[in-house]
């Protein structure tokens, strides 16, 4: 665990890029490793760890399906062209600082920007990250509040170190992580790890971030990013 910056999350990201085409798939290049990301939930059914799956051969390019409808999930078949997937994108390009809100607490300070909600549901452990950045002088409050953080795959969820301002963000490698819900109930979003340039189809790039979600159902309302709405659908990603 580290206190991250932008210049070290641009540097991470030069080789990598994913690039949403329009009504299509994500083009992935720069041979960034894929693997499924299981949640693993405690014996009360809380969020409380990833575990990783299958590991996907390395390529240095591939196309990752957005429509949610390919039979080759995760991958691309051109489906979207039979079905004249709407892929517009309709996320806001400002940063993630300018759209958050902020909870202050003894220790710690919590940026949320809802609409990035990919229902990890880690922070709802341990009477939740905001009840826990409320009691941030308590240690073992500190210690869970910044463990929910950090594991919010959407980077909903930022915990800030309240004496030096310093964001508090895991070291990823630029990694490509495939969602999958506690006990199969659902498939989940495109967790995108490590500083990974996200370029709109209109070749503007997204803010550059140390973990995002892209939308791999075809139905979030706030494209390229998850909303949530896979668990709505009942997205699998199981043919």
């Amino acid at each position: 665990m580290h206190d991250n910056n932008e210049e070290s999350r641009n540097d991470s990201s030069q080789n990598t890029k994913i690039k949403v085409t329009k009504d299509g798939p994500y083009i992935v290049t720069g041979n960034i490793p894929l693997a499924k990301q299981k949640i693993i939930t405690d014996n009360k059914g809380f969020s409380l760890r990833w575990e990783e799956g299958v590991d996907y051969p390395d390529k240095e390019k591939y196309a990752l399906c957005r429509c949610g409808q390919s039979s080759k999930k995760p991958y691309c078949d051109g489906t979207h062209i039979e079905m004249e997937f709407d892929g517009t994108e309709t996320a806001s390009r400002e940063k993630y600082i300018d759209q958050a809100k902020r909870l202050q607490g003894p220790d710690l300070v919590l940026t949320d920007t809802q609409r990035l909600c990919a229902s990890g549901q880690f922070c709802d452990r341990a009477s939740g990250a905001w009840k826990l950045t409320k009691d941030s002088n308590n240690p073992n409050s500190r210690e869970i509040a910044i463990q929910e953080a950090c594991d919010c795959p959407s980077g909903r969820l930022v915990a800030w170190d309240k004496k030096t301002g310093q964001e508090i963000e895991l070291e990823f490698a630029p990694s490509i992580g495939l969602v999958q819900g506690p006990k199969a109930r659902f498939s989940g979003p495109i967790w995108v790890r490590g500083g990974i340039t996200v370029e709109a189809c209109d070749g503007t790039q997204y803010e550059v971030r140390n973990r995002v979600t892209l939308c791999r159902c075809g139905r979030s309302e706030n494209k390229p990013f998850c909303d949530s709405t896979h668990v709505l659908v009942g997205f699998s990603d199981e043919d």
